[in-house]
Formats: C-alpha cells, structure tokens, sequence
C-alpha cells in the first residue's frame, strides 16, 4: 500500500456531487444477462426501489418506469473488488464510475473505515462503491503494514490472539485480516518480522469464535501452504515464484478455502507492461483522471527480477480442483488504480486460464458467497440492484466489460458523463499547464548552492521551508540551517536535523521546496527532465516527493540512503509515476515514516 502523506496542507478533496434517487421503476429488457453463474439471453430485469423485483421475459412494465432497451448489451452484477486499500475516501467514487460497486478493503485506518460505514448504513454516498474493511491488519512488531507510518496494533505470540480479533471487531472490522510473509522474496536481502504460524493458527480460532474470516497477506508458495494448514479462510493473494505445486490445489480445496489472486498487482511487480497498457484503453482512458493514469504506469523499485509463473500456474490448477477464486486488485499499490484495475484483473484471470464465464463469477457471486455479501453478487429478485451494463458480450470477449454504458448502484444511476466531463477538464488544465512559462531565474536550472549566509535561499520559487506533519495534528519536529563544508568543496550546505515521533497515522520531517511563484502554487519545469542534488547523513533511507496537480496532490516518492559521504543522486521526472515537471507544487526531501531523530545534508540542488 502507498504511503499516503499530507506534505503540504492536508488532503485535497473535491466537491462530490451524490447520486440522484431513482425515482421510477427500471425495466432493462431484451438484454443479455449474466446472474453471477450463468448466461441468460433475451431477458428483462425488473428494478424498484434499489431491489431487483424480477427477472425474465416478458416482464409488464409499470406505469411511469423507464425502459432501457438491452439489445446487444450485457446486464453484469455490480462488480467486487475482493482486495483493495481505501487510502483516500473519494477512491470510492472512482471505483463505481468502473462498475465496481463493493471495495473489501484489506487494510485501513478503522475510524476511517466506520465513519463511511455509518455514513453508507444511513442512506449517503450513494455514489461511492460500498465498503467493507479489515480495518488494522494482524502483524509482528516491525512487519508488513508498520512501515507505512500508521501505528499499527501488532501482535508477538499466540496468547494475545483473542484480545486482537476481539479489539479490531469492536473497531468495526468486517473481517480479520493478517499477514505471513517475511519479505526474502522480494530480493531486499533482508528479512522483514512476521507471525509465527502458532500464532497465525491462534488468530484463525479466535476470528472464527466471533464469526469472522481470516484472510491472511502470503508472498510465497510455502507461506501460501503454511496459512492453509493454519486454517485461514482465504489467501489475500497469490504468490511470487516460477512455478506452484501439485501440493497446493490440493490442499486449498481439502481445506475449503478460498483465493483473492491479485495477478494485477503481482504482474506489477513482475515489470510487465500491462497496467501501462490497461490506461491506454480508449473504453478506460477518458474516465482515467490523470492521477489514476499516472498511478497504473506506477512500479515497485526491486533489486531483482521476480517470476508470476508460479501464480498464472496456480489459477489453473485452483480451477481444475474447483476452489473458488476471487477477483482482487490490491489497489492502492504502483500500478493499481480503483475501479479501472478489476477490469485489468480479469483479463489476467482469463489469460491463466478461466473461462470469461468464470472469470465474472470471480468478480460477483464468487466474492459474495465468500464474504458472506448476501444481498448482491447475483441479478435474482429480492438482490440489491448493484448493476453493470456493457456493450457488447464479455461472457464471450472479457474486455467487453471496459465498454460500460451505465452502473447503478442500490438502484441509483452513477453520473458517468459527469465524471467524464471533470476528467477532460482536469486534462484540460494540464495541457495549459505546460503553456505557462518557467520560473524567471529557473533558466539555468540551479534551484540552489547554499553559499548565501543566513536563511536558506533558491534561485527561483517561493523558496525553502520546514515541512512536518506536524500541520496535519501530528508531532514530528524539523530545524534547517546553513552549515559549513559543502559537497564538491563547496562552502556551505543546507543541514536538516529533527525528529520524525510518532502520534501521526504518517508521519514526516523534513523540507520542501516550493517552484511556484507562493506555496501550492504549480511551476512549468518540463523544459528540465530531472532533479539532481547532493546529500549525506546518517545512513537512514530518504525520500524525494514530488507534488504535481495531475498527481492529485499526493507525492509519489523515490528513496535514497544518504550516508557519511556525499553522494550525487539524480532522479528523473518520469521515475515519479511518469510525471512530466508541467505542474509541479513541490519537491520535498523527507525522513520517516521510520521515527526517531535524524541528520540529513543538502547541496548543490538543480534541474537537469
């Protein structure tokens, strides 16, 4: 999951319009259907007030409704996402412009979560996809989900297991969910703290004895195995590696279990090409905001080059032994966005081999039955009208489903023209952007050198200030002054001392510079290509943010080490989920989330 930092004033949200009450009756007739299992031709779906009321042929039509006629279209179920991180609340909406019309999500903050609960349970947001969450996620001092910045609740040993479950319930959560992955996989070269599987097995008695599920983050085959026999009821994900094994299948199926595949964002970290590929879709691309384009050409920066086989193996073999498989994205991940992602995840699905058939099943009644959902996954009378009406028949041709002519939602019409509308707006913008000249003074490229005594200075720009999330209610604390003895024999250099505490759900110290002419105001760089600067420290990892408005606000980071020496780093533009320098808000150079007091030094900064 994205580390999701306010480093300049807090989230940016934007007015969201809700969605307007259907008002009538909805007969869409003459349609293909899809129910969830199976294919149904030349068939009417009645809807009043937000229930499907029947499904047929020849259905009357009430007085007053409006009839859609179906003819060449496909009616879908509301699609779920069965792994997602609601890192920002408006994410919901975007999901539902997709048709997908319920997010499980598999980590977030709880208080988070059950305020859009409420919300949702009282009859608002109608326009966002509805919400189930794990909320906080069962992990080991130190393990995945601790490095995010979020003070996480963590658990040591078995004991403690009933007392965690029976806490996250009292939060709201839906379901318990857990992670057992150590991390070697992914080549780092170091090992990452997890759950023991005594204690993996103890979470799995304590969340059945309150009747929830535990679903369990795995990352290899063997990790895969051990939670299946640890009694978890479904794997979060599939795993990393060249090949699975006839073990496995058999195992999963002799247990009961079910499995969310995230091949989406398994493919990501894989180096393939294909979410890049998914944004360019022209049924996909106009309702792509640019921050969500920009997040699906996103990548993981690993030191080595990981296989999927093992997973694309997987998915036949869990088919041949009928064990369910769920539609997952991961989003909120480097080449995930909401929504436009599950449509990516079920082609990967037919490509490892389910039939388009199968692969919808994944995405509706298979995730409701799993989830325990009984009130949508399927169109049969008495369901939640969550509804998706594409062109064409993706029960033949899988992509179909991106060629989307309306989404309901409870029986409510998403305003995707709207949507739509505010996109190319956003486009809009952008491409006046790189109209604007540069800074005056940013000709050269120097941002700055440091030699000028007393307060820091930059050569165009609003300048140098401290940047903690100590705006945001948190407590970091940040100091920055010129010292002496530069990098490339310089005089002086910018020395950022503080400490990064925590209090905050993210939290930071460090500086930023702003290009524009005030803070939060954007500045054209795109005549430059790259940020090129000089650091040293105290051995910890950095990061480089970068700002822009097409990245809604929200920095997309590179890391560093800066260590005893000076070290010249470069880091182009694009490397920032493909941004362009057009409309830059901010260039911060941060410690945290890893907390404790830190050192870093500065010089030499320009544009290349």
């Amino acid at each position: 999951m994205r580390r999701f930092s306010l480093l300049l004033a807090g989230a940016v949200c934007a007015g969201l319009a809700g969605a307007q009450p259907a008002s009538k009756p909805l007969l869409i007739d003459h349609v293909r259907v899809f129910d969830g299992t199976r294919v149904l031709d030349d068939t009417g779906v009645l809807v009043e007030d937000g229930v499907i009321r029947s499904v047929g042929r020849n259905i009357a039509a009430p007085a007053g409704a409006d009839v859609i006629d179906g003819t060449g279209k496909t009616l879908l179920p509301g699609l779920i996402d069965a792994h997602t991180h609601t890192i920002e609340e408006a994410s919901l909406k975007q999901a539902l412009i997709f048709g997908v019309t319920t997010d499980l999500d598999m980590f977030t903050l709880p208080q988070s979560a059950a305020a859009i609960k409420k919300q949702q349970a009282e009859g608002k947001l109608l326009d966002y996809a509805d919400l189930r969450s794990s909320g906080y996620l069962a992990t080991a001092p130190g393990g995945h989900g601790t490095e995010y910045g979020i003070k996480v609740p963590t658990i040591t040993k078995p004991e403690e297991a009933q007392a965690w479950v029976d806490a996250r319930i009292a939060e709201g959560s839906d379901y318990i969910k857990a992670v057992y992955d150590d991390a070697l996989e992914y080549g780092l070269g170091k090992s990452t703290p997890t759950l023991s599987k005594e204690t993996l097995q103890a979470l799995a008695v304590a969340a059945h004895a309150r009747g929830k599920l535990l679903v369990v983050h795995i990352g290899t085959l063997q990790q895969a195995i051990d939670t299946i026999e640890a009694g978890a009821d479904g794997l979060a994900h599939l795993f990393i590696g060249p090949a699975s094994s006839p073990d496995f299948p058999k195992l999963a199926a002799s247990h009961h279990i079910f499995v969310v595949g995230t091949l989406t964002v398994l493919q990501t970290m894989c180096a393939t090409s294909f979410d890049s590929d998914l944004a360019a879709d022209p049924r996909l691309k106009p309702y792509l905001p640019p921050s969500a384009a920009a997040a699906l050409r996103g990548t993981f920066a690993l030191p080595v080059k990981l296989s999927c086989d093992g997973a694309y193996e997987a998915v036949r073999q869990l088919k041949a032994a009928h064990v369910p498989i769920l539609a997952g994205t991961d989003a909120g991940n480097p080449g995930t966005t909401q929504g436009a992602s599950l449509h990516g995840e079920l082609e990967l699905l037919v490509r490892s081999g389910l039939t388009p058939v199968e692969a919808l099943h994944a995405a509706t009644a298979a995730p409701a039955a799993a989830f325990h959902l009984d009130d949508r996954g399927q169109i049969a009378a008495g369901k939640r009208a969550d509804l998706l009406l594409v062109n064409g028949d993706p029960t033949a041709d899988i992509r179909q489903t991106r060629d989307i002519v309306s989404v309901w939602k409870d029986g409510y019409p998403i305003d995707r023209a709207a949507w739509k509308a505010s996109v190319a707006k956003q486009f809009e913008d952008e491409a006046k952007a790189k109209s604007i000249p540069p800074p005056a003074g940013s000709e050269s490229g120097w941002i700055s050198d440091f030699e000028q005594e007393g307060t820091p200075q930059s050569r165009f720009g609003a300048g140098w200030s401290l940047s903690t999330d100590k705006m945001a209610g948190g407590k970091s604390v940040a100091k920055m002054e010129i010292a002496p003895g530069g990098a490339e024999a310089s005089k002086s250099y910018l020395l950022v001392t503080g400490e990064v505490i925590a209090g905050f759900a993210f939290p930071w110290s460090g500086v930023l510079f702003s290009p524009g002419p005030s803070m939060m105001a954007p500045a054209n760089l795109s005549a430059r290509k790259a940020i090129q600067f000089w650091a040293k420290g105290d051995g910890r990892t950095y990061e480089i943010m970068l700002f822009s408005k097409r990245l809604g606000y929200r920095p997309v980071t590179q890391t560093f080490v800066a260590g005893p020496e000076w070290k010249q780093f470069s880091f182009p533009f694009a490397s920032f989920s493909g941004a362009d320098g057009s409309d830059i808000i901010g260039i911060a150079w941060a410690a945290g989330p890893q907390t404790g007091a830190f050192t870093l030094g500065l010089d030499n900064i320009r544009l290349e």
